[in-house]
C-alpha cells in the first residue's frame, strides 16, 4: 500500500509516526514532509501550492491513500480534484473547508444554526472596522477573516492595538489577501478546549480533548502562534461536558453541514472557550490540530489508518477509537524571532539523547549529511508520555535539556498549572 501525506510540520510527522506502527507493509511518500518524517517517508519536493504538481504525483505513483494536514491546500480544493479522479484523500472538499478560511462565513453558519458563539460585527475596511471598534469595549478579539497560519487573531486590550492590527489588514495588508474582512467579536472569559471530531459526514468518532498554548511567552504572553505545546487528556472536559459539546456544538454542526448539501468528510476542529453560560465556539478548523495531534495520536490505541478510510468511505462506527489512560505533554521548541522573522539552517544537536521515554516529532527541520538542521519557526515537538500529566510534563522537560541549536526557544509553563 502507498500512503501520501502532505505537510511538512510536527502534526504531518506524528500522523506518519501513527499510521506506521499500524501498517508495516505500506510505503510512505511525504511532500514537501521534512528532516524527521524523512526517517520514516520517502520526502517528495514538490510544494504545497502546487495542487497539480501533487495530483501528477499521486496518479504517476499510484498513491493508494492520501492525508493532507494543513488547510491552505484544503482551502485550494485539493480534495475535489483527487475526487475528480478518484483517488481516495482524507479531508473535506472546498465546500466544507470554508469553515476554516473564511472567519466571517463560519460565525454566520454558526449563527444560523443556533451554536453558542461571542456576538461579533464584521468590517471590509479600515474606517468601517475602525467606527465598531469605537463602540466596543475592551478586551476585544479582531480576526482576519482568511487563512493566517495561526496568527491572523489579536485579543487587543487597548484601541491602539485593535488599530494597529487593522492598519496591518487594511493598509500594510500583511495576509497578501484581495478580498480584506475583519470579524470583531465579544472576548469570551473560561478555559480553552481543542475538541476534535472524524466525521463522514453522517456520523462521527470523538478524539481525545486536548487543549494547546497559543501565546509565544510563559504567561500567555506575547503575540499569537501555531502552537507552543499542549497537553491530553483535559481534566475539564468531563463525560458531562462532553455530551453538552455534543449536544449544542457538534451535532448542531454536522446537521447544518447537510443542510447546506455540504458532504463533509474529514476531521472538524472546534476551538472551545469553556465559560460560566457553558461551551462556546472560538473558531472551527478543517484539520488536526497541531500542537494537539502530537498529544492525541499517541493515547491512541486503535487503527488511525482504518478509521481515516472508513471516514472517506462513509463507513464510520462510533465504537472505533480507543484510547489509552496515559497522558501526553507536548512542548514545542521554535526559532528565535519565531512568531516574526528568524534564522534557519542552525544545525540540532542532542535529538539522539533525547529519545527513550519521549517522542520528538519534527516540524521545521531538514537533514544534511546526518545532521538536522533548523528550517522553520517551530522546529521540534517534544512529547513526554506518562501515568499522569505531572509526569509526562517531567519527561518532556527533562529531554528537552539534551538538546540544543542556537537561538531556541521554549515555553517553561506548557501543563504546569493543570
Amino acid at each position: 500500500m502507498k500512503i501520501l501525506i502532505i505537510g511538512s510540520g510536527g502534526r504531518e510527522h506524528a500522523i506518519c509516526w501513527k499510521i506506521a506502527s499500524e501498517v508495516s507493509s505500506a510505503t510512505f511518500y511525504a511532500l514537501p514532509g521534512n528532516g524527521g518524517i524523512g526517517e520514516i517517508a520517502n520526502i517528495v519536493d514538490i510544494p504545497l501550492d502546487d495542487l497539480q504538481g501533487i495530483l501528477s504525483f499521486a496518479k504517476q505513483e499510484k498513491i493508494d491513500f492520501t492525508i493532507v494536514g494543513p488547510e491552505a491546500p484544503l482551502a485550494g480544493g485539493i480534495v475535489d480534484m483527487f475526487n475528480k479522479k478518484k483517488l481516495r484523500i482524507f479531508g473535506p472538499e472546498q465546500k466544507g473547508a470554508i469553515l476554516e478560511y473564511s472567519k466571517v462565513w463560519a460565525k454566520e453558519f454558526m449563527m444560523e444554526n443556533s451554536i453558542p458563539t461571542g456576538s461579533f460585527s464584521v468590517a471590509d475596511n479600515f474606517e468601517h472596522a475602525k467606527r465598531i471598534i469605537e463602540k466596543t469595549s475592551f478586551p476585544a478579539v479582531i480576526k482576519f477573516d482568511g487563512l493566517a497560519a495561526g496568527k491572523g487573531v489579536v485579543i487587543a486590550s487597548d484601541m491602539a492595538q485593535a488599530l494597529r492590527f487593522l492598519e496591518d489588514v487594511f493598509e500594510k495588508n500583511i495576509f497578501s489577501s484581495a478580498d480584506k474582512k475583519v470579524v470583531i467579536e465579544e472576548f469570551l472569559e473560561g478555559n480553552e478546549l481543542s475538541y476534535l471530531i472524524i466525521t463522514d459526514g453522517e456520523s462521527y468518532v470523538p478524539l481525545a480533548p486536548a487543549k494547546d498554548y497559543k501565546k509565544i511567552y510563559d504567561g500567555d504572553k506575547g503575540p499569537n502562534t501555531g502552537g507552543m505545546g499542549s497537553y491530553s487528556p483535559v481534566s475539564m472536559c468531563t463525560h458531562e461536558l462532553e455530551k453538552i459539546i455534543e449536544k449544542k456544538i457538534v451535532n448542531p454542526t454536522i446537521k447544518g453541514l447537510q443542510r447546506r448539501n455540504i458532504d463533509y468528510r474529514g476531521v472538524l476542529y472546534f476551538g472551545l472557550m469553556i465559560t460560566q453560560q457553558g461551551p462556546k465556539v472560538l473558531e472551527y478548523n478543517v484539520r488536526f490540530g497541531d500542537p494537539e495531534t502530537q498529544v492525541i495520536l499517541p493515547r491512541m490505541t486503535s487503527g488511525l489508518l482504518e478509521i481515516l478510510q472508513a471516514a472517506v468511505e462513509g463507513k464510520l462506527k462510533n465504537n472505533m477509537v480507543r484510547w489509552k489512560d496515559d497522558a501526553a505533554v507536548d512542548v514545542v521548541i521554535a526559532s528565535s524571532g519565531y512568531p516574526g522573522k528568524y534564522e534557519t539552517g542552525m544545525p540540532i544537536t542532542g535529538i539522539e539523547k533525547a529519545f527513550g521515554d519521549v517522542l520528538i516529532f519534527h516540524a521545521g527541520t531538514k537533514k544534511k549529511n546526518d545532521t538536522f538542521l533548523t528550517a522553520g519557526g517551530r522546529v521540534l515537538n517534544v512529547v513526554g508520555i506518562g501515568k499522569d500529566i505531572s509526569q509526562a510534563r517531567m519527561k518532556a522537560y527533562e529531554k528537552i535539556e539534551k538538546i540544543y541549536f542556537k537561538g531556541m526557544h521554549f515555553r517553561k509553563d506548557i501543563a504546569l498549572l493543570v
